[in-house]
């Protein structure tokens, strides 16, 4: 009998250890959970020289595909923890996707991807594999402790110190911390022992979602089918994995039983009933199932005296645009390079606060994009449900109306309003800002030599510079060297990007005859960018102005104004594409705010309104094709 393909991880022996000395020292960091977000947590720590000790109440990684996609920006990551060449061994790279309106193609989307990119926009992998990469390199690095079977179940805070009680296969152990970080995931046992709890909004719809082995020639995209004959009402996606793995998720109805509908033999039937309908009768393998509900909830603080909330633990986002393990790889980069800074560089431990406003900030971020994309694919409400239909109904004879249905992959969010970020160019608003995430691109160096913006700048700090005169290189290099001095074991690296390069002795040095690395940057000449460890900009101006960064930065930076600021979008919204959206929202809350039997009356007195604004003719066009669609 052939063997599934299906990824199957490796158990481990549950761990056994004495606990902490009452006179021994506290230990640096210790991390509860051996999900993606708590080990790239220990290993960025452990890459800057920490010892770092993970408990994971669990003797394996997770079983199942769980969050399967992930953004390039997480991929840069990956690299940057040692782990990134391995995982790209695993993976299957998409682009796109499509959606369907029972089936009619409704929109055909295209991630942004330049030829200047390194990576994908895209990859899919389960994420159980994805954490057995993470899990051999914490099993292989000589300053982490990995203990497996090890659940926490009490916690205490002193001024200098948490203490942590840990349930073991030879029974408790106290542990004591100088920090304790919580990314043990949405049911955090961490958050409940601490006190605190989730805010925010649950939303109605749930789906089942079911991994199985199907060999199938349908493409490496998202497809999505509204309203299908296999699941009326509702919604089915499905995405490819590698080793012909399908993920299928499928939308309940409000009337549907949960419990009887999560039954396996209900899941094998439903699934068989949309590969019928797709008109293939292939033999296929149920390999895993779960159930989920959407969620846009968080702590009001990531930081609670001694403990650090991440990932999960910290905020939950909507599953639609792939957000959660991609954010909270996000969230781990950032603490871990503040956390490292406060345990070996003597920064303040405000910087912390400034880790919890910028990622509760970009929980911000995600919700907003997410919300949307949730609205679409599981309205909660009459009014979203009605527009929603409608815009789906449209767009199979107006594909001006399918960007709306765009489920907004995940991106990578800024830090625009953290206090940390400088810009003393007067009035900056265009180009990349202060708090922008700087992409990874390809270049070519003066000698020829073919790189990539990341592999030049390293794991830490960059200064890159912008057609800088000798004064303006000199007083750059102070400016990296002072970096690297206060940020010790954190490394500092700096370039120069010119029109006319020269190569230099002591410098790297970027080829940009055509211009290009700079327009990207929206840089002039004599500009310096300086770029944090996780790949977010920290300043940007002229470099006489920056010699006091490190300073600002040790001391915290200041408060998080998240109410203020620059926009929220990274990338600007076509003025047509920002008008339909806040027709959509603005409609769907207007429906919802009239009574029940008049909703035909408000949506009557609505149009009439609108016609008065209109030509005869362009109403008259507008009442044809809304009536020939449904």
């Amino acid at each position: 009998m052939k063997t599934s393909p299906y990824y199957q991880p490796h158990p481990y022996a549950p761990s056994s250890f004495d606990s902490l000395p009452a006179d021994a020292p506290a230990l640096p960091v210790v991390v509860v959970g051996a999900g993606p977000v708590g080990m790239a947590v220990a290993l960025g720590l452990a890459q800057r020289g920490i010892r770092v000790t993970v408990l994971e109440a669990a003797t394996q990684v997770s079983f199942g595909s769980r969050a399967i996609c992930i953004s390039r920006h997480t991929l840069e990551v990956a690299d940057r923890l040692g782990v990134g060449e391995h995982l790209s061994d695993l993976v299957l790279p998409w682009q796109g996707g499509r959606s369907f309106y029972r089936d009619a193609e409704v929109l055909h989307f295209l991630m942004k991807h330049d030829e200047h990119d390194v990576r994908g926009p895209m990859v899919n992998v389960s994420q159980s594999e994805f954490e057995q990469v993470m899990a051999d390199a914490l099993e292989a690095h000589p300053l982490v402790t990995l203990h497996w079977g090890a659940a926490v179940t009490g916690l205490t805070q002193q001024d200098d110190e948490a203490t942590v009680t840990v349930d073991t296969c030879d029974g408790p152990r106290t542990l004591r911390a100088r920090w304790v970080v919580a990314a043990d995931g949405g049911r955090s046992a961490v958050r409940e022992l601490v006190g605190v709890g989730l805010q925010g909004t649950s939303y109605e719809g749930r789906y089942v979602i079911a991994d199985i082995h199907w060999v199938s020639e349908l493409p490496a995209e998202r497809m999505v089918w509204f309203d299908p004959p296999s699941n009326p009402g509702s919604t089915v996606i499905m995405h490819r994995q590698p080793s012909d793995i399908w993920r299928i998720d499928y939308q309940l109805d409000p009337s549907e039983d949960a419990e009887v509908e999560t039954r396996e033999e209900r899941i094998r039937a439903r699934i068989a009933s949309h590969l019928a309908w797709l008109g293939d009768d292939r033999p296929w393998t149920l390999e895993w199932h779960g159930f989920y509900k959407a969620h846009a909830l968080a702590l009001d603080s990531f930081v609670h005296d001694r403990v650090l909330f991440a990932g999960d633990a910290a905020h939950l986002v909507p599953i639609f645009g792939v957000r959660g393990l991609n954010s909270g790889m996000e969230d781990a980069e950032t603490l871990t390079w503040m956390l490292s800074a406060v345990l070996s560089a003597g920064a303040d431990r405000s910087l912390l606060q400034t880790y919890s406003a910028e990622r509760h900030d970009a929980w911000r971020q995600n919700v907003a994009n997410a919300g949307k994309s949730t609205l679409i694919m599981t309205p909660g409400s009459h009014g979203h449900r009605t527009t929603r239909d409608a815009l789906l109904a449209l767009a199979t004879v107006r594909p001006e109306f399918s960007h709306l249905i765009n489920p907004r992959q995940s991106s990578a969010t800024h830090a625009r309003r953290s206090a940390l970020t400088v810009a003393t160019t007067e009035a900056l608003t265009t180009g990349l800002l202060p708090g922008d995430p700087v992409e990874d691109r390809r270049v070519v160096l003066a000698d020829g030599k073919e790189s990539s913006l990341g592999e030049l700048r390293g794991t830490g700090f960059a200064v890159l510079g912008v057609e800088l005169d000798p004064v303006s290189v000199e007083a750059a290099s102070r400016l990296r060297d002072a970096l690297a001095s206060a940020f010790a074991p954190e490394d500092a690296t700096m370039a120069l990007v010119c029109r006319e390069p020269a190569t230099a002795a002591y410098v790297t040095v970027v080829d940009d005859g055509d211009g290009a690395v700079a327009a990207a940057w929206g840089a002039q000449p004599g500009d310096v960018l300086v770029v944090r460890p996780d790949g977010l900009l920290l300043a940007r101006g002229r470099v006489d102005e920056l010699a006091g960064l490190p300073q600002r930065v040790l001391a915290g930076g200041g408060v998080v104004e998240s109410e203020a600021g620059p926009a929220d979008a990274v990338v600007a919204v076509p003025a047509d594409e920002a008008r339909r959206e806040s027709a959509w929202l603005a409609l769907s809350d207007g429906i919802n705010a009239v009574p029940s039997d008049d909703r035909e009356g408000f949506l009557a007195r609505l149009a009439l309104l609108l016609a008065d604004g209109v030509s005869t003719d362009d109403f008259a066009q507008a009442v044809t094709t809304a009536a020939s669609v449904r």
